[in-house]
């Protein structure tokens, strides 16, 4: 019997995925029904629904993620709520189109229950991610409807 994890330890399983850029096992992560927000999403969907849109957008993540993540600053604080933490980081960026080296924050609020991610709201840093790319012009192109 495999014992479930807390929402702390099912946060560092997220965290460790990543960084080994394991993204399509990520989405085992989450509970079948969960509900993904990103906030500041600057273009596209905000919200995602379900493990298997989740596992759609993982996919395409690691079919063309440019970028190396290495956690730093990591710092994750318990809530009232045993379900919720909230936990604030920084990724280490390494573009491996443009040669950059940066840091990018991040904040996600996250519900596990069961072991599962059943609700996060994430606000991560997009736009230094846009900016290190060279993607300036086509993100404000995007946002201007062209």
């Amino acid at each position: 019997m495999s014992e479930t994890l807390s929402p702390r330890g099912v946060f560092q399983k997220l965290l460790e995925g990543i960084q080994a850029a394991r993204y399509v096992e990520l989405a085992d992560l989450y509970a079948e029904d969960a509900v993904v927000e990103t906030v500041f999403e600057p273009v596209g969907p905000r919200r995602s629904e379900g493990r298997a849109a989740l596992a759609e957008r993982f996919a395409a993540v690691a079919a063309h993620s440019p970028v190396e993540l290495t956690p730093a600053n990591v710092v994750i604080r318990e809530t009232d709520d045993p379900e919720v933490i909230v936990a604030e980081w920084d990724y280490r960026v390494h573009h491996r189109v443009t040669g950059q080296n940066f840091e990018s924050a991040n904040i996600q609020v996250l519900r596990v229950r069961d072991g599962l991610i059943v609700h996060s709201r994430d606000f991560h840093d997009h736009l230094t991610l846009v900016v290190a790319g060279g993607e300036l012009p086509q993100l404000v192109a995007a946002l201007e409807g062209r």
